[in-house]
């Protein structure tokens, strides 16, 4: 070991090297992290960190030249060298040619990746001016992306590398909507200058560090912390009986998750108690030093043993381990499939997901008088302020959140994580508490996809109409509820699937078990659902004859038809539209494949087709959101929205929703999103909801502002609004208000309008008969595979998806959304399962890459929903649905096997295969 003075000297040591053309300077240990002395001592937070460990890519920059992970590069290793990070890419107006094209295409969706792959492309295009799609997938395949589907990246890079767009004309006013404007948060994310969740600290801020149990089911005894208390640095050990109310949850009714455990923990990872002190103290904490015992507990494991008579019970208030159990019944489901020609019926498993978003959890909080304020990243900051307070006891107004840019969500940041721990901690201690989280710590701590045990039958009359469907769908909600009672809700009402049947009997039940807790993740559970639906499908297409896509094109849901809740569609109801856009790419497909197999080879080519629908927004519940836009003394406009973008495009879409309204340009306006001080609350970002919900409000707060405008104009209705100088010009007669000499509100503004919009809902009776959602999302996908069944290996060659969306807001950022999702599909389909204590890293748990990633062609149906934002409804969880079924079928296309297990890893399908064999 080293010697105490060897180490001192080193920690003194001074490195100099150039950053970005300038000489500098840092102190201490040489073996700490580049990425750490970039971002802690020379304030360069555009180099991100996603995971330490040299997997995600997120800290890539430049030594010498070349693409290096700076998480695994030694300071002292870059002496007298080179480095370049993303902030010393700008050209002379801010963003150098690569960056404009990153903006231009939408290659920016989260955010937290982008400065990776620029500096990644940076050194690419440094050595190959003109590469071709395949090489800069190559250079650029060492960071990941969790939100892109890497489409738009290859295109900007190949754009930057060759130029073939001209650069975007702003509208006119008027023209917004629909027009494919660059994200208004595009540029502080490309240049590196966007603060997230781990960006930003107060200098004096203590940190803290969680432990989290190794058991899934133990007593716990805490003992004497008397000595950690008594080492430099550390401040206090945060327990139990330090959080005023130990317990939260999604639902009002259900605070069953504590905050720190007490007296039991029930998951591997559960947080057991906190630490806090100085950075350099608990970074040299040893976890291991902390006395705590544990004593092992019978713990449960899957559904089938949560269900098992005598079970151990891991909640005390829930016997039979049963959370939730909803059902849709309509018509007469055995009435219907006994007079069915034909019945396909099997059982269908899924596994836990992770959302691996690549921005870990992180924040931080400060008391400030009888308040507490939070920064932090996160998908909901009113639900984050409502639950803090609930936990803190405090009311609240006593709260307040402020967002700060999201590295992805998925659904992983509607639960709270580290706002109640930094709450507390920084209440107790009158400081500034800071912490993030490490990747293993974050993946073991959040919540999952629910896994999914399902058993499904449908069943069609001799021509092909659905008759029936009867599906009893059984998720693992984990250890706590989360989200559960919305997965096991949401999905009797989809499992009948986008098309009528008249008969339908669907259940879904949530069981809890000794595992993480399972949350929210883009879809609900319709995305197991969606596998079992559609298989069965193809099952009956196979028995009737029917090609694939006609039988689900005779069979697709249209207005004026009953769902599955008894909810007649008024309007728009696209899906028949999204299977007739891709007659020609399937009939092309097929023919292709006919052709590569009829050559014989290892590889077998297949097609297979899916399809989805998704409610938009809450399952008959209230789900507000309103919009405030100011027109300020100078001029200006400042729309305020408390909804948070996530990557979805959210912070422009809405704009340009507001600009139409309104009839002025993005130009002229300031945004002010997601503080609770400072916003009306938006809702949640989930279920797809935003551009449909705070979209509609949106444009009701521009249309109320403009009437206000026009009535101090005295003009009509189809008036133009000007700004000249700070005034405004209204209409042909050149009304001229300047907003300087009205009489100011209380807040400083001339003029404000306001808009809310709740979507009409009725709850469902004990039926599940109702109007649950007030639209909805519909979409069809091809999907062209090539499987070796030898290998059990699985290549996806295309994807072609049509989508209604309604109206294309902004149509590159539909596609982004889109493209992303087919990313998670494709996931979700071959390759990811979490398995706690075993894949807790993005090592082994794998997420699809730029070399995994087939060319996606997206088609934008727009079957116009009125009550949407001219037109719109929402897409963002619906580009996943429908990827999975879609290769599942083409696997089967391929090699004549039934897929009935997520994710289809190779030695399952390779299993498949031999039994198919008979091997």
């Amino acid at each position: 070991m080293m010697d105490g003075d060897r180490q001192a000297g080193l920690a003194g040591r001074t490195i100099a090297f150039s950053v970005n053309g300038s000489e500098v300077e840092v102190t201490g240990d040489p073996m700490r992290r580049l990425a750490d002395a970039l971002r802690g001592e020379l304030g360069l937070t555009g180099t991100k960190i996603g995971c330490n460990a040299g997997d995600c890519g997120a800290c890539t920059l430049l030594l010498d030249g070349a693409q290096v992970c700076g998480c695994m590069v030694p300071v002292g290793q870059v002496a007298g060298r080179e480095v370049v990070t993303v902030e010393g890419l700008e050209g002379t107006d801010g963003m150098n040619r690569l960056q404009e094209a990153f903006q231009r295409h939408g290659a920016a969706q989260c955010g937290i990746c982008t400065p990776g792959m620029l500096m990644a492309a940076t050194d690419l295009l440094a050595s190959d001016p003109s590469p071709d799609r395949q090489a800069v997938m190559d250079a650029l395949g060492g960071v990941l992306c969790r939100c892109t589907g890497y489409q738009k990246i290859v295109e900007a890079v190949l754009d930057a590398a060759a130029p073939t767009s001209v650069a975007a004309v702003a509208p006119e006013p008027g023209g917004y909507v629909g027009a494919r404007v660059g994200r208004t948060d595009g540029f502080a994310k490309i240049t590196g200058r966007a603060q997230f969740g781990a960006d930003g600290f107060p200098a004096d801020a203590l940190w803290l560090r969680v432990v989290r149990s190794p058991q899934a089911s133990a007593k716990v005894e805490l003992g004497d912390f008397t000595e950690i208390l008594s080492r430099p640095g550390i401040e206090r050990v945060l327990t139990a009986a330090d959080v005023p109310f130990n317990g939260f949850g999604i639902y009002p009714d259900i605070k069953d998750q504590p905050v720190l455990t007490d007296k039991v923990v029930r998951y591997r990872g559960q947080a057991v108690v906190a630490v806090v002190g100085t950075r350099e103290a608990i970074d040299a904490l040893d976890l291991a030093d902390i006395p705590i015992t544990y004593t092992p507990l019978p713990s449960v494991t899957g559904v089938v043993e949560a269900m098992a008579d005598g079970a151990p019970q891991v909640l005390p208030d829930r016997p039979g381990n049963l959370l939730i159990d909803g059902r849709v019944r309509k018509g007469d489901a055995a009435a219907g499939f006994a007079s069915a020609a034909c019945v396909a019926e099997d059982d269908f498993r899924t596994a836990f997901v992770e959302h691996a978003y690549i921005e870990p959890e992180a924040g931080w909080a400060r008391r400030v008088g009888d308040r507490i304020e939070i920064t932090a990243c996160t998908q909901a900051p009113y639900m984050d302020r409502d639950e803090t307070a609930n936990v803190m006891q405090l009311t609240p107004e006593a709260v307040r959140i402020v967002p700060t840019a999201c590295g992805g969500g998925f659904g992983g940041k509607l639960d709270i994580s580290v706002q109640p721990l930094v709450a507390v901690a920084a209440w107790l201690t009158g400081k500034p508490v800071a912490t993030v989280y490490e990747r293993p710590e974050s993946m073991m701590s959040s919540t999952k996809r629910h896994p999914s045990t399902i058993h499904a039958k449908f069943a069609c009359d001799r021509d092909g109409y659905l008759q029936a469907c009867a599906m009893d769908a059984i998720f693992n909600t984990g250890a706590y509820a989360s989200w559960g009672p919305t997965v096991a809700g949401r999905v009797p009402v989809h499992a009948s699937g986008p098309y009528f049947v008249p008969n339908v009997e669907n259940r879904g039940r949530a069981y809890f078990t000794n595992e993480p807790p399972s949350g929210a993740f883009r879809g609900f559970g319709v995305p197991q659902a969606a596998i079992a639906h559609e298989c069965l499908l193809d099952d009956l297409a196979e028995q009737t004859g029917l090609d694939r896509l006609e039988f689900r094109r005779r069979n697709a849901i249209a207005v004026g038809q009953e769902t599955a809740c008894g909810q007649v569609l008024k309007a728009s109801a696209g899906l028949g539209a999204c299977i007739d856009a891709l007659r020609a790419p399937w009939d092309a497909a097929l023919a292709e494949a006919r052709s590569l197999n009829a050559k014989g080879g290892r590889w077998k080519r297949g097609v297979g087709i899916g399809c989805m629908w998704y409610g938009i927004g809450n399952t008959s519940m209230s789900n507000p959101s309103t919009i405030r836009i100011g027109l300020k003394p100078d001029g200006r406009f400042t729309l305020f929205s408390g909804a948070v973008d996530i990557g979805q495009g959210s912070y422009t879409i809405v704009p340009q929703i507001v600009a139409d309204a309104l009839g002025v340009g993005l130009e002229h306006m300031d945004f002010v999103f997601g503080d609770t001080d400072l916003t009306p609350d938006a809702g949640k970002t989930s279920a797809s909801r935003q551009t449909f919900v705070t979209g509609k409000a949106a444009e009701l707060a521009g249309l109320d502002l403009r009437a206000q405008i026009l009535r101090a104009a005295n003009a009509g209705p189809d008036a133009a609004i000007r700004i000249e100088g700070g005034r405004l010009v209204v209409g042909e007669e050149g009304s001229v208000i300047d907003p300087a000499r009205l009489p100011l509100r209380d807040d400083g503004f001339a003029l404000m309008g306001e808009g809310t919009f709740d979507p009409p809902t009725e709850p469902l009776d004990a039926n599940g008969q109702g109007v649950p959602y007030a639209t909805y999302g519909f979409a069809a996908q091809v999907a062209v595979v090539d499987v070796d069944p030898k290998l059990g290996l699985v290549k996806v060659r295309r994807i072609h998806a049509a989508h209604d969306v309604g109206k294309a807001i902004n149509p590159t950022q539909v596609e982004g959304q889109i493209h992303g999702g087919i990313a998670q599909g494709l996931g979700l389909a071959l390759m990811e399962e979490y398995l706690p204590g075993r894949t807790e890293n993005l090592h082994d748990y794998l997420i699809p890459t730029f070399g995994d990633m087939p060319e996606m062609d997206v088609i934008l149906v727009e079957d116009e929903e009125p009550l949407g934002p001219y037109g719109a409804k929402g897409v963002g969880e619906p580009g996943l649905v429908a990827t999975a079924p879609a290769i599942f079928g083409a696997v089967r296309h391929a090699v004549g096997v039934r897929v009935r297990q997520a994710p289809l890893l190779p030695h399952r399908l390779r299993e498949l295969v031999r039994q198919k064999e008979g091997v």
